[in-house]
């Protein structure tokens, strides 16, 4: 991201902070998002994801620091911008089409007041962009629910927005029809160029979509970045288990390194002495049937095909103390009871304080 582009003509949060009733909800928020950038904002539930993309659009006023869009500031301790005037696109869970006005009357609603030959170039034009042409006579209630969404898109395009925040726009949708229209509308907004803040609580949504991830707990960012640099440089135990399981290892930091079933571990920036917690993403696992030198050993005690991968339990240790995943690509089934080498990639390996 270019952050001369976000400060220009995108979004840009600074130090943006909010509270309900005296909680703090929002804390010091600091985000840009530039033209033609989509930036996910993730979090568990109530970690405050929603209300930063509420200030963004204008539905909540920030008791703290600033908004700016496209250069303009839109929202700060004195003053606002109300939401129907910042050319925000918005597409929510649960699309809000009206019922009782057919699809070419739901995207000119946000064109009112342009001439209608205007008007009926521009509702063509986005139901094309979108897939959706000769649609505009039918009503919400007979579309699918991807068609509904793409619908939405549509209306929220329509006015050429300097851009849009999506909230969680998938999550009513099945698993099948998710990934193909989460799909299209990532090729439709790249395509748009219109700078996109979206929340979600899945992370692997959010690395699909994203070309950059802020992830959000307790009201903070604690992490910013490209999806690879959250999965491969997690700043911290939250950030690298959020993406997914991890195996737990404890440990004391001793010579530099931390002493585990599985070997010994670099700990930079902890202290002699100090405890550590070793993260091990379960596709860091590696095993091979025969003994390899300096390698763990570990009893299997089931497998499973999980359909794309096939995850293993191993016991490791004498005594098997330690209960460890490895998560294998295609078919990978041994029999219980077999004894198999155990080796990590490093890259997916994490040692942070305890």
């Amino acid at each position: 991201m270019n952050p001369a582009d976000a400060l220009h003509h995108g979004l840009v949060l600074a130090a943006v902070g909010h509270a309900y009733g005296g909680q703090k909800v929002v804390a010091e928020v600091s985000l840009a998002v530039a033209p033609g950038e989509l930036v996910c904002l993730l979090g568990p539930s109530g970690c405050g994801k929603t209300t930063t993309l509420r200030i963004a659009a204008g539905l909540e006023h920030p008791q703290e620091g600033s908004v700016r869009l496209g250069g303009r500031v839109v929202a700060d301790a004195q003053q606002r911008l109300p939401p129907e005037e910042r050319h925000v696109g918005f597409l929510f869970q649960d699309y809000a089409l009206f019922p009782h006005l057919d699809v070419a009357h739901n995207i000119a609603f946000g064109l009112a007041g342009r001439p209608k030959a205007e008007i009926d170039q521009r509702v063509r034009a986005v139901l094309a962009q979108v897939g959706m042409e000769g649609a505009e006579a039918q009503y919400p209630h007979t579309l699918s629910g991807g068609q509904q969404q793409r619908v939405a898109l549509a209306r929220a395009l329509a006015p050429n927005p300097r851009l849009m925040l999506l909230d969680e726009p998938f999550s009513g949708l099945d698993s099948r029809l998710r990934d193909q229209v989460r799909d299209q509308t990532l090729h439709i907004l790249k395509t748009s160029g219109v700078a996109t803040l979206m929340v979600t609580h899945d992370p692997e949504e959010a690395m699909f979509m994203a070309d950059r991830i802020a992830l959000m707990r307790e009201g903070r960012i604690v992490q910013v970045g490209p999806p690879e640099e959250l999965y491969f440089r997690p700043a911290d135990a939250f950030v690298a288990a959020f993406f997914g399981e991890v195996n737990r290892l404890a440990g004391t930091v001793q010579g530099g390194k931390v002493a585990t079933a599985l070997g010994a571990f670099a700990a930079p920036g902890l202290a002699e002495g100090a405890q550590a917690l070793v993260l091990i993403r379960p596709e860091a696992v590696r095993l091979a049937s025969e003994e390899v030198e300096g390698a763990a050993l570990a009893r299997v005690l089931a497998a499973r095909l999980l359909g794309r991968a096939s995850l293993v339990h191993l016991a490791v240790g004498e005594p098997e103390r330690l209960h460890l995943h490895a998560r294998i690509p295609g078919r990978f089934l041994p029999a219980e009871g077999e004894r198999l080498a155990v080796r990590l990639d490093p890259t997916q390996v994490f040692v942070f304080p305890a």
